[in-house]
């Protein structure tokens, strides 16, 4: 089914539902789907809408500019319109560890996600023939100190050559520049694991196992220049026992991570996230 999406933010006023309702239905659209949150501590209205396209009475190239003047204007809204028949094209960039990619190479072949994935962007070699195994091209692109600047220009030319729309860093170990994240502003998605800052280092559940932690975690986020304070999109945890051993805690948090992640990309595919202020607003 040939589908719209709308994505509204405003200041909170009356009437807004029944305005963008209204709009729909004097075009003959059949809404599939409507959420809607008042952020009160802000006074923000945020809403998400998909209606059937096949009745509706404008063309696909009209929606924007007519919703814009009938309804946008008079409540001085910010939105985003998609379309569900073109899918997005997703990068994804790893490092040596490799149960997300996997997963997500996983969801991918068996039509979980709706995305097309151009290319696997890594700087270690090891995934090369996984990734190819699904027929997707990869890239081994080494990253050190002294060629960081030179290998984020070339990873950038690969996104804008294969048209890339989101990138998602499957336990990528590097940390990316301002600039290569200002030109994908909420289209980076990061998982980590929950401990931090408390558990930094390359040993997090190690150090958790030292702790005896009863709950471990994993946190999936839009990139911000901030290191890991971006926009949160999913979170899980699991519940862990005295008996389990620093390998029982690895295993665990990766399947954590897993889940958190997936969930993350699907939610971002279907337009379910809309940021705003540091934090989401998740349409479930």
């Amino acid at each position: 089914m040939k589908k719209a999406i709308l994505i509204i933010q405003c200041k909170d006023q009356k009437g807004i539902v029944a305005r963008v309702s209204d709009f729909l239905f004097s075009y003959h659209g059949n809404i599939l789907e409507i959420d809607q949150h008042v952020d009160q501590e802000i006074g923000m209205f945020f809403m998400r809408v998909s209606w059937e396209l096949d009745s509706f009475a404008l063309k696909k190239e009209e929606i924007e500019p007519v919703f814009e003047a009938k309804v946008a204007k008079v409540f001085d809204m910010e939105f985003d319109l998609f379309f569900n028949y073109r899918k997005p094209r997703m990068a994804i960039f790893v490092s040596k560890l490799s149960h997300c990619l996997i997963d997500i190479l996983s969801r991918y072949y068996s039509g979980q996600f709706e995305v097309e994935i151009p290319l696997v962007i890594s700087n270690h070699p090891d995934h090369k023939k996984v990734v190819e195994a699904f027929g997707i091209p990869f890239h081994y692109l080494p990253v050190e100190k002294a060629n960081k600047e030179d290998a984020e220009e070339r990873q950038l030319e690969l996104l804008n050559e294969h048209r890339v729309d989101f990138v998602v860093l499957a336990r990528y170990m590097q940390i990316l520049s301002g600039e290569f994240i200002r030109n994908y502003p909420n289209k980076i998605i990061n998982i980590h694991h929950s401990f931090l800052p408390a558990f930094v280092g390359a040993k997090p559940y190690h150090a958790a196992y030292e702790r005896g932690v009863k709950i471990i975690g994993a946190t999936a986020h839009y990139v911000t220049e901030e290191l890991d304070a971006g926009p949160i999109i999913e979170q899980e945890v699991a519940r862990v026992r005295h008996h389990n051993s620093p390998a029982d805690l690895v295993q665990i948090g990766q399947d954590v991570e897993k889940v958190v992640l997936s969930k993350a990309i699907k939610y971002h595919l279907e337009r379910k996230v809309l940021a705003y202020r540091n934090k989401t607003v998740i349409f479930y």
